[in-house]
């Protein structure tokens, strides 16, 4: 399955805007800490769209928020 690659710095952003740990971002989207961990350190920039998709939800914005720019597969 395609990765598309995710604004990790937008994605820490709205975690803390939202004042929630890894660990809460994981309970309310089901994404693994450890991909949401890699995600936020930079050790990774992919992510499945249905991640992203999950991400966004639990995070009350649009899949297309968490993209780079010039990235739509989600």
């Amino acid at each position: 399955m395609p990765s598309v690659e995710v604004d990790v710095h937008k994605l820490k952003e709205l975690r803390r805007h939202k004042v929630l740990s890894m660990r809460e971002l994981e309970d309310l989207s089901g994404v693994s800490y450890n991909t949401i961990w890699r995600l936020e350190t930079g050790r990774t920039t992919e992510a499945r769209p249905r991640s992203i998709r999950a991400l966004a939800r639990a995070l009350g914005v649009e899949p297309h928020e968490l993209l780079k720019e010039g990235e739509s597969d989600a």
